[in-house]
């Protein structure tokens, strides 16, 4: 969160990208960070055990949002 901030403060836009359990921790970090609206995309939890192909299939199922989130 702190880097996708630094990168949007900066004129660059970013995304951040995490797991889906930490959505509402992404929205207070935003929140505190002073930039609510960062942009966020989440793929399923969990992903500390995902084998490398779940891992492509999750980086996959987003790749279309990451997209638009940058775009938009």
């Amino acid at each position: 969160m702190h880097d996708s901030v630094w990168f949007e403060v900066n004129g660059k836009p970013s995304v951040v990208v995490a797991s889906a359990a930490f959505v509402d921790a992404a929205e207070a970090q935003a929140r505190a960070l002073g930039l609510p609206e960062v942009r966020r995309v989440f793929v399923p939890h969990p992903i500390q055990d995902a084998t490398d192909d779940e891992m492509r299939a999750k980086a996959d199922a987003i790749v279309g949002r990451l997209i638009e989130a940058l775009t938009s």
